[in-house]
């Protein structure tokens, strides 16, 4: 087995790990979520209608530079969100889209800055803001240019009345910022109406520096 036939094994592997730990803690429920990793010549994607707690590693799509389907089962119809965020991050080697429960119902209720910066991991894990893009019909390709420039702003996007879609420069980098992000909009959540005390623009500049 070569050595790049040996990295695609490890990150297959790692993609059922991850994708499991997430569905087992509640992050997707049914077939909801997927999951995208570069890989030399393109991409490994969740297939569509899976279920992100019962993936097999010889079972995932296979797509080309270009995000075109071109081995294995057929993937997300959710795939041009993954394009338009790799487009504005192109740095970016993996990315994790979930429908967790605090991000999915803080994207039904707030358009902007859904979420304050309330923590420090907030701030060194998803930047100064998340910025919120408008409903689209999922698998809409109307969806892309929003995605592109919110994430430009920054590592992770929440999709309004849908969910949460954030990019990292590895899928376990992309993963700690989706629960990350989770945590946040729980905290968001338990803090509304009180007089909360987010980060400071000085203390968020320090963090960011």
């Amino acid at each position: 087995m070569t050595d790049q036939n040996l990295a695609d094994s490890e990150l297959r592997r790692q993609i059922v790990v991850l994708s499991k730990s997430l569905f087992d803690r509640g992050y997707s429920a049914g077939s909801a979520g997927n999951i995208s990793v570069r890989v030399e010549g393109g991409f490994l994607m969740t297939p569509t209608n899976s279920s992100l707690g019962r993936l097999e590693s010889d079972q995932l799509s296979e797509l080309n530079e270009r995000g075109e389907h071109v081995a294995g089962p057929k993937p997300s119809k959710e795939v041009v969100m993954h394009q338009a965020m790799y487009r504005a991050r192109p740095e970016s080697a993996a990315i994790v889209h979930l429908h967790s429960t605090y991000v999915t119902a803080i994207s039904c209720l707030r358009d902007e800055d859904a979420i304050p910066p309330l923590t420090p991991y907030f701030v060194m894990r998803l930047g100064r803001e998340v910025p919120t893009v408008p409903y689209y019909k999922p698998g809409s390709d109307a969806i892309l240019d929003d995605i592109v420039a919110a994430g430009k702003r920054g590592p992770a996007v929440i999709l309004a009345n849908h969910g949460s879609i954030v990019a990292g420069s590895t899928l376990e980098e992309a993963v700690n910022a989706s629960e990350e992000l989770e945590a946040s909009a729980q905290l968001a959540f338990l803090l509304e109406g009180r007089r909360a005390r987010p980060l400071t623009e000085s203390q968020i500049d320090e963090l960011l520096t």
